[in-house]
Order: C-alpha cells, then sequence, then structure tokens
C-alpha cells in the first residue's frame, strides 16, 4: 500500500522529532507523500471544568501562540507553513476528524507503551487507533524506564 498524506500528531514534547522522522521516511518512500502535522490543545473551560468565573480567552490565545512556534521549530525543515495545524478540542477526536477532511490515509502518533491501567485509562494514541478510518502508526517513544512528559 502506498500513502498519499501522512498526518503526523504530536504532543510538542522533545519526543516530537523522533515521530516526525519516522513520518518523513514513510514519505520519501511513498513518491513524497504530503505530511500535515498538528497539536491538539484542551479548552482551558474543559480542563477546569468551566468552574473559573473569569475570562480565559487571553490565556487561551497565549497557549496557542505558544503552541504555534514550537509546532514551527519541530516541523522546520520538512513541513510548511501551511500544514503546520494547532486546534482547540480533545486529541482522538480532533486528529480523527482532520484526516477525514483532508483525506489522510496515514495517521502517525507517539506511543510509549503503558500497560495496565493506563491502558484501561485511556490514552491520545490509543483513542486515535480506535477510532480512525486509516492506518494508524504508533511510534514507540521514551527510553525504558524514563518518565513519560504526557
Amino acid at each position: 500500500m502506498s500513502y498519499h498524506h501522512i498526518l503526523v500528531a504530536v504532543d510538542l514534547t522533545k519526543d516530537s522529532h523522533k515521530i516526525l522522522e519516522r513520518a518523513v521516511a514513510i514519505a520519501e518512500r511513498n513518491d513524497q507523500a504530503k505530511i500535515s502535522i498538528m497539536h491538539t490543545l484542551e479548552p482551558l473551560g474543559f480542563a477546569y471544568g468551566g468552574d473559573i468565573p473569569m475570562d480565559l480567552t487571553s490565556i487561551q490565545d497565549q497557549l496557542d501562540e505558544h503552541a504555534k512556534k514550537r509546532l514551527a521549530e519541530i516541523a522546520a525543515p520538512h513541513i510548511a507553513e501551511a500544514d503546520q495545524h494547532v486546534v482547540v478540542g480533545m486529541p482522538d477526536t480532533e486528529i480523527h476528524r482532520f484526516a477525514e477532511e483532508h483525506g489522510v490515509d496515514l495517521i502517525v502518533v507517539g506511543s510509549h507503551g503503558r500497560h495496565g491501567f493506563a491502558l484501561l485509562l485511556g490514552s491520545t494514541s490509543t483513542g486515535v487507533l480506535h477510532g480512525a478510518q486509516c492506518d494508524v502508526l504508533a511510534v514507540r517513544v521514551g527510553k525504558k524506564g524514563e518518565k513519560s512528559d504526557e
């Protein structure tokens, strides 16, 4: 099978480069398949249950700008600015939506290879895998015994 559009979903940690490198290698083997990269920010109101009696818009905007800057650092020089996306929402839902709307045929995500309760409670990579309408590659990240940034 050949891929035409690869979506790389990253959490902006140091492991994001490793995930992108894997996607770039796959794109090169698939006639320079298009690569899009995205990061999803959870809305602050959702994260705090809407119990904060203040306008979080400016803080959310600052988080958005920081995420865009960090994503550009990770994406350079492989991915054009037009193919870099920071969205607000739940990660697995937004990744699925983007993939369906943009004809993505491979999603590449990082996975820390958790077991037991971490799997039962779920993770972004597990959520992406179970709802995707296309292939998903989970790239193992983090060294053995190293604590995750997630």
